[in-house]
């Protein structure tokens, strides 16, 4: 949550291995390692303040959290599913979202 309120580069690089795959869409070519990851992100940026997040744990072992998330913006809302692989040390080495819009009906 450091990580997305800030958008400070230390605080994305944190998150993830130096070697870590981060899948924005799951059938697509994933971002490669911290500079990739950290320039995507930042590109992709919510400003502070701009949405709200809520979420919880699907399912977690020693090396795989499922996370179901909703994000609210002013104007929409978007359902999240996170697949995040760890290391050992606790770092996130592959990252896979999927997220779908809610229908403006």
């Amino acid at each position: 949550m450091r990580a997305w309120a800030s958008n400070r580069p230390d605080d994305i690089t944190a998150l993830f291995t130096d070697d870590a795959l981060y899948y924005a869409e799951p059938h697509r070519e994933p971002w490669r390692g911290h500079a990739e990851i950290v320039a995507r992100w930042l590109e992709r940026k919510d400003e502070p303040g701009e949405a709200d997040f809520a979420w919880r744990p699907v399912c977690v072992t020693d090396d795989t959290g499922v996370i179901q998330g909703m994000t609210t913006y002013p104007d929409k809302t978007y359902s999240n599913l996170w697949v995040i692989r760890f290391a050992p040390d606790g770092r996130c080495r592959e990252f896979t979202e999927w997220w779908m819009r809610h229908d403006a009906r």
